[in-house]
């Protein structure tokens, strides 16, 4: 290299060292993770997670992709300005956390930045796209079979507590589509002969306070359903549940690892991978309208024996051999 050369480089180098950190970091593709809950609430398994699946498209946090995080702690009138902040700083990419909420605002708040979305029950339903083979527009990601599944939860609950008779729910209000589902979940116990009792639960509705109310109403089994508001509060959920002796099936497995009785449905920890997955696929240069909104291929039973000793509950021989797991 000539003296010219080198005064070059050299000038260059320290140009670019005398630019703020921030500026530094800002060459480099930035996603947006928007979540209706808390970063602290948020598992580190699934982080972790997505995390992974950005790496398999040779994207690692700090390294090769800056990830700006905006949480809307619950207080879902606050995702609109989060989503429009991302967009404002024209991120690449965002993907939306803890169900459709954060999604749709997402999806309001831009039609040309690509949005990845984790987990949403019926996302050609919600529009966020116009179907599962073929988004055709700038949002995709993991299509979870979660509401859908509620009525399938009250049967296995039944198998571990099969003299219940009135079924208490568990349901956040403020969550979309929640009418609908509690009416199927509703004409569903009804076949079954059992009574069932709605109680909200939710940002504006203490979830001790709700707990409090179901044990007053003396409900035999408790129904969580499926919503991001109770899954980013497992552990407070769990410990409620034990407090008032209730047995409850929950939707993801991580509540019986908190101690739960039991859970059913699919891994979203597989879902949290998977939009890593898609969101380095689309910062390699993919379009969201032609990546297929993927579904679930596996659902998981998993049992507490130990809390079902606690409530003086017998696992048949016959739903130990349906479970994936039987935990201690």
């Amino acid at each position: 290299m000539g003296r010219l050369g080198l005064a070059s480089f050299i000038l260059s180098t320290a140009l670019i060292s005398a630019l703020p950190l921030s500026a530094q970091q800002q060459a480099l593709p930035v996603v947006g993770f928007l979540t209706s809950g808390s970063m602290a609430s948020l598992n580190k398994e699934w982080a972790a997670g997505f995390r992974r699946g950005l790496a398999e498209s040779g994207y690692v946090e700090g390294q090769t992709v800056t990830i700006e995080y905006r949480a809307a702690d619950d207080r879902y009138d606050r995702l609109p300005a989060l989503a429009a902040e991302l967009v404002r700083n024209n991120v690449g990419v965002i993907v939306a956390a803890g169900g459709p909420v954060s999604a749709l605002a997402a999806k309001k708040a831009t039609d040309t930045i690509p949005i990845v979305f984790t987990t949403i029950a019926d996302p050609v339903k919600s529009g966020l796209v116009a179907s599962l083979n073929r988004p055709g527009g700038n949002a995709t990601g993991m299509a979870g079979l979660t509401s859908e599944l509620d009525v399938k939860r009250l049967e296995l609950l039944l198998q571990i507590k099969p003299g219940a008779r009135v079924i208490g729910v568990l349901v956040n209000p403020n969550r979309p589509g929640v009418d609908t589902n509690s009416m199927e979940l509703e004409a569903a116990a009804y076949k079954m002969g059992l009574r069932v009792i709605f109680q909200n639960g939710g940002p504006d509705h203490p979830v001790d306070a709700a707990f409090e109310k179901l044990a007053g109403q003396k409900i035999d089994a408790l129904v969580v359903t499926a919503d991001p508001f109770f899954n980013f509060r497992r552990p407070q959920v769990v410990a409620l549940a034990a407090r008032h002796a209730i047995p409850a099936i929950y939707q993801w497995r991580e509540f019986v690892a908190d101690g739960g009785l039991m859970s059913y449905g699919p891994s979203i920890g597989d879902a949290y991978h998977q939009a890593g997955v898609y969101a380095g696929r689309i910062l390699k240069g993919a379009k969201p309208a032609d990546l297929p909104v993927t579904q679930p291929t596996r659902f998981e039973l998993v049992i507490n024996q130990k809390t079902a000793k606690t409530l003086g509950l017998e696992v048949s021989a016959l739903l130990q051999a349906t479970a994936d797991a039987v935990t201690e």
